[in-house]
């Protein structure tokens, strides 16, 4: 069996242990997972009641145009309907822009690190990649420029970023569109958008009349909480959408996404009580991390990138079996760190007592 030879070298997606075989594993009667980013206070309840009393007809196909939700984002965003991609996650949109614009012979320029996904699907495509490391966890946005050649057809930008939390700021980001040149397609993903600070928000929407070859990835996912039903969207120049609406496949998102996502945009309510719960708990996780001594890098997202003592191995193995799951920064490419999701108030202060004692324990190994 053939295939390209890139798939023998690269492996797939490697999930983590389930929770029930976590509980086994150690006796635990409670896990607490803090290592996807998933919104910890769930979805908007307008979801939850309209499903409560509403059948879906799961033996039709769904609308391939994703028409209802098309026009709500247009009117939120502020652009035509025709700037408008819909995938299975944003993940997927991913996947269309490197089927479309990479393949050998050219290359695609990415921070490091960033979202895996980035890297994976450009090698299936057999372009070649430039990976430029962050700055204390910032894009290094001038050696990005610098390394533009004429065969460069992707810039991949990630903010904020995944798995730093950090974000590229305003003047930095307009200051890199006009020097890029416009055949480069430019990716923005947003995915975090909605846990930014005012301050900190590019308004990069505004961008795309100037910057044609700009588009921007967004999804439901995270502070909306619809992570299980995969949708997420692209807005950018509508030429550029319609090179992408080629390679979408006819029903890739499902009715119920369409229809969750849409009674989800519509509860302001439930985006802004999550952004301030989130807030709450990452000042107060900072000043905890201050105190025990711990470094991290300032974030506007829902997780938070710390520095440890000991290797991320170590201490992810700490927590896990104490009931807590956190991600080792040594699958991120970040070694010596564990990237933590921002969880509710009270699991937040439990995964302190653990790491505040731990860190006591490393201190008392340390003067023995």
């Amino acid at each position: 069996m053939q295939g390209k030879k890139i798939l023998d070298k690269l492996t797939p997606y490697q999930q983590g242990k389930q929770m029930k075989e976590i509980k086994e594993a150690y006796g635990l009667e409670k896990i607490v997972k803090l290592s996807s980013n998933e919104n910890p206070y769930g979805f908007s309840p307008t979801v939850n009641a309209f499903f409560k009393e509403q059948p879906i007809d799961f033996h039709i196909y769904p609308d391939g145009y994703t028409a209802e939700l098309r026009t709500a984002i247009a009117e939120k965003c502020d652009v035509s309907e025709n700037q408008i991609l819909f995938g299975s996650g944003s993940e997927e949109i991913v996947q269309m822009l490197s089927r479309a614009f990479l393949y050998p012979g050219v290359n695609v320029i990415m921070p490091t690190p960033s979202f895996p996904q980035y890297k994976h699907n450009a090698l299936i495509e057999g372009a070649d990649i430039k990976e430029i490391s962050t700055i204390n966890g910032y894009h290094d946005l001038g050696a990005m420029l610098e390394a533009i050649d004429e065969q460069t057809n992707v810039i991949w930008l990630c903010s904020p970023n995944n798995p730093t939390g950090s974000v590229i700021e305003k003047e930095q980001l307009y200051d890199f569109l006009d020097k890029c040149p416009e055949h480069i397609v430019v990716a923005l993903d947003e995915a975090y958008y909605e846990y930014m600070e005012s301050e900190e928000d590019p308004e990069a929407i505004k961008l795309l009349s100037r910057h044609p070859n700009l588009i921007i990835l967004r999804t439901f996912s995270k502070a909306y909480g619809l992570a299980g039903l995969r949708i997420g969207y692209g807005i950018a120049n509508a030429k550029l959408i319609r090179k992408l609406d080629v390679i979408r496949g006819p029903f890739n998102t499902t009715s119920i996404a369409q229809k969750a996502a849409l009674l989800a945009l519509t509860d302001n309510t439930f985006i802004k009580e999550t952004y301030s719960k989130n807030h709450a708990v990452r000042k107060s996780f900072e000043a905890f991390l201050d105190e025990l001594g711990w470094g991290y890098i300032p974030s506007q997202t829902n997780f938070m990138l710390v520095s440890t003592p000991v290797s991320g191995m170590d201490v992810f193995q700490h927590l896990i079996e104490r009931g807590f799951i956190v991600r080792p920064g040594e699958l991120l490419g970040c070694p010596g760190t564990i990237r933590m999701t921002l969880g509710t108030e009270e699991d937040m202060e439990g995964i302190k007592q653990i790491l505040k004692s731990y860190n006591d324990q490393l201190k008392k190994e340390h003067t023995l």
